[in-house]
């Protein structure tokens, strides 16, 4: 029998009261009903049933799906939110408690997702507070888009765009509108939505154990958020695809689900339904507003991403589309006190990107410095090759430097350095003045400097630029073998200077000290320059496997246990031993084709 997955809890019959408790210490404004474990109700705490001269709106259902609802009780959005266990509807004793807290003499309307359970339970619920002479109006939500109609009975299930009715109707409210003029514009609102959901994987409920339904090459479209088959299990595709299967199926005239056509508006929910990533997220909003626009005829008037209905750790995304005209906008656009609701997304929407500004002094460069030569030196030749040697090893070797750095660090310096690399031969196709080797240096470090990130990127950057300031000082029209080593030496010093890593600490630097002691003592005593230069790199690829031994003092790997580091080379000594090994066989086999 499979153990439970993995989860921060303790009781898992506990959560839901334990998320209520932190959830009130986290947000001043809200409280709960002290009736735990049975009465899970969270409300405002500057409501009072008394006195309170609004609407009140009121939504809940199973837990599970947080932030939603409880994460929207504020001002401006819900005024009470109830809890029912995970994925299961709240009682009927749990919503009455909740309606006689917040309702005043203006009444309350109840914001109910479309599932069995909840019309049921809400709906006894709405009964029963009539009878105590509350007045009390009832929206149902669904605005699921996955699924062929006709649904039977069932109808549609409520999904995320649940949250934009919520923030509709709370916004109607806390400007003073009537019961059943709040009602009227929540169900309308319900009406000009649709959401489609995918997802990568099940959720893990607490104490159970993870569903292994989907397979490791296998994706859904259309399941619910409680992990419910949806319409169809297809191999993964890009999330280009995936975002376009999603939008053709919401706005797909055969259904009409929702009423929206070329040149209407729209707002755009991506909705993160617990396990993916926002950058993941964010990606599949920025592929959704261009295809919405250009493919559908749509202005795209608003864009919300983020975890708004989640399905506990589900890996996987909504996207719900509202059509908006002014008076949606207008409450969209509405403050609230909802703690989970996004701030900064009115409609002020400047242009998405602007040029990047370039250092005064490029647009003055020689043109023909900044090019590839029509024809190449010798020296020119010679350091094509050994770039082009040092950038194609760097490639190969991308992904064993992933994996040891998946041992050691972050799992990303083959990525890192294979960016650079793969940069550095497209641009000296054309960019790099090959017979100016100074010029050559700086190019590269731009190279670099553009496409790698994190710290890789800027140690390379440090090491071309110093150099070049080396090289361009002291270099003459030719630049000899003591220049090279003397630039060398300066990179190492440049690197340690700013970095603080020195010999001995498990980085690159244990795999360039040595290559440069052995290539400025060889060329000392008249060593042949190309025999120095594959001397040292011998040199170079000894310093990187003997890090295998050391323990690491600066960079991730400092973090990382003597026991793992005694069975790893440092991932960046040993690129820069590949490409350094690399570049001196690439002049040596020129030479010796001289």
């Amino acid at each position: 029998m499979a153990p439970p997955a993995k989860k921060f809890i303790n009781n898992p019959n506990d959560v839901v009261t334990e998320f209520i408790e932190g959830l009130v210490e986290t947000y001043p404004g809200l409280q709960y009903l002290d009736g735990l474990p049975e009465v899970k109700v969270v409300l405002r705490a500057d409501v009072s049933a008394a006195d309170y001269d609004k609407v009140a709106v009121i939504s809940g259902g199973g837990s599970g799906h947080e932030p939603a609802q409880a994460g929207y009780v504020g001002e401006g959005m819900l005024t009470a939110a109830i809890c029912g266990d995970v994925f299961a509807s709240p009682p009927v004793d749990s919503i009455i408690a909740g309606i006689r807290a917040v309702t005043g003499p203006m009444g309350c309307l109840l914001v109910v997702t479309n599932y069995t359970g909840d019309r049921l339970n809400f709906g006894l619920a709405a009964e029963l507070a009539k009878t105590e002479g509350f007045k009390v109006e009832t929206v149902i939500v669904g605005d699921d888009c996955a699924l062929p109609p006709p649904r039977g009975i069932s109808g549609r299930r409520g999904l995320a765009g649940t949250v934009l009715v919520h923030k509709v109707a709370g916004a109607a409210a806390a400007a003073g509108l009537s019961l059943e003029e709040v009602a009227a514009e929540a169900k309308h609102a319900s009406e000009m939505v649709g959401t489609m959901g995918v997802a990568l994987t099940v959720c893990s409920l607490p104490g159970q154990a993870t569903s292994d339904r989907l397979g490791p090459e296998k994706m859904e479209l259309g399941l619910g958020v409680h992990g419910e088959p949806g319409a169809a299990v297809v191999d993964i595709q890009p999330v280009d695809v995936v975002v376009s299967h999603v939008l053709q199926q919401i706005l797909s005239p055969e259904t009409n689900y929702v009423p929206i056509t070329r040149g209407n508006s729209v707002v755009l929910m991506v909705n993160g339904l617990g396990g993916t990533p926002l950058m993941e997220l964010m990606i599949a909003a920025g592929k959704a507003v261009p295809k919405l626009q250009l493919e559908f005829g749509l202005a795209v008037d608003r864009v919300y991403t983020g975890s708004f209905m989640s399905s506990l750790d589900m890996a996987g995304f909504s996207i719900s589309i509202m059509k908006a005209d002014q008076s949606i906008l207008e409450r969209l656009d509405a403050p609230t006190k909802g703690p989970s609701w996004p701030v900064g997304t009115d409609g002020n929407r400047p242009p998405s990107k602007i040029p990047v500004p370039l250092p005064p002094f490029q647009q003055n460069k020689n043109e023909e410095s900044l090019g590839r030569p029509q024809e190449l030196s010798q020296q020119g030749r010679i350091l094509e090759a050994a770039i082009k040697a040092a950038a194609t090893v760097v490639i190969s070797l991308k992904d064993s430097l992933n994996e040891w750095d998946g041992k050691v660090g972050d799992g990303d310096c083959g990525s890192t350095m294979c960016r650079g690399a793969t940069a550095i031969l497209e641009d000296m196709k054309n960019y790099y003045p090959l017979n100016d080797a100074a010029e050559t240096v700086n190019e590269i470090g731009s190279s670099i400097r553009r496409v790698m990130g994190g710290t890789s990127g800027i140690i390379y950057s440090l090491l071309c630029k110093a150099a070049y300031a080396e090289l361009k000082a002291n270099a003459q029209s030719e630049v000899t073998p003591k220049n090279w080593s003397d630039a060398l030496k300066s990179s190492i010093s440049a690197v340690s200077k700013y970095g603080g890593a020195s010999a001995g600490y498990r980085t690159m630097l244990d795999a360039l000290i040595p290559a440069s002691k052995v290539l400025e003592e060889k060329l000392s005593v008249g060593e042949d320059p190309v025999s120095a230069f594959v001397l040292s790199a011998e040199a170079a690829t000894a310093g990187a496997e003997s890090t295998i031994q050391m323990q690491a003092q600066a960079g991730r790997s400092s973090y990382v246990s003597a026991e793992i580091l005694a069975s790893i080379p440092d991932p960046g000594a040993m690129a820069a031993a590949a490409w350094y090994s690399a570049a001196a066989r690439a002049v040596k086999e020129q030479s010796q084709g001289l």
